[in-house]
């Protein structure tokens, strides 16, 4: 696809862009009303294609789990293996549309490794996350980012007593919970492991707070991740951190997400994958 019509996408995405500017630069981009409307199924997700592991998977024990956040409860989507003891705890942290489907079927994938796997609905304190997905992204801007972290740290703490953890909390996020998992890392000492997915990078002044191993994906057409991203290595660097960086040549932004055919790269993602499991299952035990 015309790497003009993936940036347009990420600024759709991210900037935000407004949905009806989006639609008429893309039909610019594509020549017409109809090539349009063709490459949408394309681009935008499609929750059919999330399902790797049923909801219903006979392995797995799911529910839906409350704790205390800094201004109200914190609502989120637990997983386990059926019948397993305490296990090392990891925090699956959506990207900018919220505790979707998707992220739930990935909070599954991460429990079938053999963790205790919650996902977070960090819109909680806005009501939690609608269907629409522009309106989770416009709520997303309206959350507070000191609360939000709080909330996350808060989640660690949670994790970290949980009666079938073994104490280790690890986090891996996308996009936006990318930039928040590697943003928690120099927040929360109690925090044994983070993984970053194409987010964008924590302020450098608190690097050195990290006390966290990080793990972080890169995707290597991201110019707009990407450009932070020499200054933050060098202040890990600096800073002493234990880290890992790959970057993904020929990936775009959001290359894990199996639910947008455009961006999805399947090889890059099962590296990926594969790498963060090693890394979490090295760095947390289980």
């Amino acid at each position: 696809m015309d790497r003009k019509i993936i940036e347009l996408y990420d600024e759709y995405t991210h900037a935000p862009l407004d949905r009806r500017i989006f639609i008429s630069r893309l039909t610019a981009l594509a020549g017409s009303a109809a090539a349009a409307a063709a490459l949408l199924p394309l681009l935008e997700s499609n929750y059919a294609l999330a399902q790797v592991v049923p909801p219903t998977d006979a392995r797995l024990e799911t529910s839906r789990v409350t704790w205390p956040g800094s201004s109200g409860d914190l609502k989120g989507y637990l997983a386990r293996p059926k019948g397993a003891g305490k296990l090392p705890a990891v925090i699956v942290i959506h990207e900018n549309r919220g505790l979707n489907p998707h992220i739930e079927d990935v909070v599954r994938r991460v429990a079938l490794e053999g963790f205790l796997a919650l996902g977070p609905d960090m819109l909680s304190p806005l009501g939690g996350t609608p269907a629409d997905e522009d309106q989770a992204r416009t709520l997303i801007g309206q959350l507070d980012g000191k609360q939000t972290l709080d909330n996350l740290v808060r989640t660690v703490g949670f994790l970290r007593n949980h009666a079938e953890s073994t104490g280790k909390v690890g986090a891996m996020g996308f996009c936006w919970g990318g930039g928040m998992a590697g943003t928690l890392a120099t927040a929360s000492p109690d925090l044994d492991a983070s993984v970053v997915y194409y987010g964008r990078t924590p302020p450098l002044d608190v690097v050195p707070n990290i006390r966290a191993k990080l793990l972080l994906n890169y995707a290597g057409l991201d110019d707009r991740i990407n450009e932070s991203v020499p200054a933050f290595e060098a202040a890990l660097k600096k800073a002493d951190v234990d880290y890992t960086l790959h970057m993904y040549q020929g990936a775009n932004h959001a290359f894990n997400n199996d639910t947008a055919p455009a961006r999805y790269d399947a090889a890059a993602a099962q590296l990926a994958w594969t790498r963060t499991i090693d890394f979490l299952k090295t760095s947390l035990g289980g």
